[in-house]
């Protein structure tokens, strides 16, 4: 079926999920393209020279959990595709943040429905879940884990959709 990768095998799928090796998910282009032709992004707030998606972002150097993504922003849209790991709470702290100072923020994430940053930020906001499975930046195989598209804009309440991505 076009879009969907193969299932991967148990020990395909402990390795990669249980792999420390990074948790930084290069946002697959075409993905990220329908999203920004409805978003207009102005900033990456997540991201390394290699993968940045808009001309404006902020590396790990930079630190843009430190910076001010109002301003940086200049009243567009902002993207992120935070680190996957334990900071991933603090990025949707910040981006929460931001939603509330009147920037739209739009975040990548991985659908983890049971942790405390997905209740605290993310279900009060628009929610794309995702159909199927993200291949991120080179990957060989599909993501282990279904991930889901954000949506932060001041004053909105959370509105549950599923986004199918067909390739």
């Amino acid at each position: 079926m076009t879009g969907y990768a193969p299932s991967l095998t148990k020990d395909e799928t402990m390795n990669v999920h249980f792999s420390s090796a990074t948790d930084l998910h290069a946002t697959p282009q075409e993905f990220f393209d329908k999203l920004n032709a409805e978003f207009h992004f102005t900033l990456d707030v997540c991201a390394t020279p290699e993968n940045a998606k808009c001309f404006n972002y902020f590396d790990k150097e930079q630190d843009g959990l430190s910076k001010n993504w109002v301003s940086a922003s200049s009243g567009g849209s902002v993207w992120m595709n935070p680190p996957y790991g334990r900071e991933i709470g603090r990025w949707m702290e910040k981006a929460n943040d931001a939603a509330k100072d009147g920037v739209t923020v739009v975040c990548l994430v991985p659908a983890r429905t049971d942790t405390k940053w997905w209740h605290e930020c993310a279900i009060q906001h628009e929610v794309r879940f995702i159909r199927g499975r993200l291949k991120f930046g080179d990957a060989k195989n599909s993501a282990p884990f279904p991930s889901a598209v954000i949506v932060m804009r001041s004053g909105e309440g959370h509105n549950a959709s599923i986004m199918e991505w067909l390739k």
